[in-house]
């Protein structure tokens, strides 16, 4: 039988050419050969591969476009092992990002240690909710989501991380209107990739198309500036994933349906800008 070493280089040799990635293969295998990390695969090389005949169908379904992360059926994020299905987007290094600024930005206004209101709108996997809320345990936290389907898998990632998390099904602020609620923090990473154009083919493929693609005429962004008032009691503080495109469409609909804010858009690691911050005063 193959080592681990010998059959990544036969799985790069094949996928010359075809974008494999031998990061993907290095996730399967410490899946498959139960390594704790992937630093344990490279320390492994020169170890007999167990489950070679799982890890060729594997590379198989890598070669016809399939995500890492499906075939798996988890992902990483911020050290969150989360379950993905094809229910949910896959969540990326921005989003991470997001997070990262959130917990940067949130204390100039706020004392994070206080038992805030905050809501995740269009949770999918529930990654910014588990991630913020492990971050700040204090934080009362709902998350929604259009999807009934992505809602469970978001559900199960929250208790298999011990984080509690309300989870409610609606459009928008819908369900949080419907529930009265006064929020002090909102957060959302809506669908905003303008067109499949601009899209992996792998991930219109297999990412649903509603968690990914925005419309003028029906998104997130503009359901929640013209319904802020309805869950806005004091201060507020939103934080908005974004595509670069859309600065002056979201510029419009602030000088639209907001009075007394602030606002800043932030770069992301590549210099796109990917995010908006808005404080709303008094």
């Amino acid at each position: 039988m193959a080592t681990i070493g010998e059959e990544i280089q036969k799985a790069l040799e094949k996928g010359k050419g075809k974008g494999l990635l031998a990061v993907d293969l290095r996730m399967l295998i410490r899946k498959n050969e139960g390594f704790k990390e992937q630093i344990d695969v490279f320390l492994a090389r020169d170890k007999t591969m167990q489950h070679v005949d799982l890890f060729h169908k594997q590379v198989e379904r890598l070669l016809e476009g399939e995500p890492v992360e499906q075939i798996l059926g988890e992902c990483e994020f911020l050290s969150h092992h989360l379950k993905i299905t094809g229910d949910v987007l896959i969540p990326r290094s921005e989003t991470e990002e997001l997070v990262a600024l959130i917990s940067e930005e949130v204390p100039k206004y706020y004392d994070p240690r206080n038992y805030l209101v905050c809501c995740d709108i269009g949770t999918g996997s529930g990654a910014i909710a588990i991630a913020l809320k492990s971050l700040f345990p204090n934080w009362l936290f709902t998350a929604t989501d259009i999807s009934e389907k992505a809602l469970k898998v978001a559900k199960e990632n929250a208790e298999n991380a011990h984080l509690s998390i309300s989870f409610k099904k609606g459009d928008a602020l819908e369900p949080i209107i419907d529930s009265n609620m006064a929020l002090d923090i909102l957060v959302s990473n809506p669908p905003y990739v303008m067109s499949k154009d601009e899209a992996q083919q792998s991930v219109v493929d297999y990412e649903p198309a509603e968690a990914l693609f925005f419309s003028y005429n029906n998104n997130v962004y503009e359901k929640v500036f013209r319904n802020l008032s309805k869950v806005k009691k004091g201060p507020m503080f939103l934080a908005f994933e974004i595509d670069p495109q859309l600065e002056s469409y979201l510029d419009s609909l602030m000088e639209k349906y907001l009075t007394s804010y602030q606002k800043s858009y932030h770069k992301d690691m590549n210099g796109f800008t990917r995010f908006l911050l808005v404080y709303l005063y008094e």
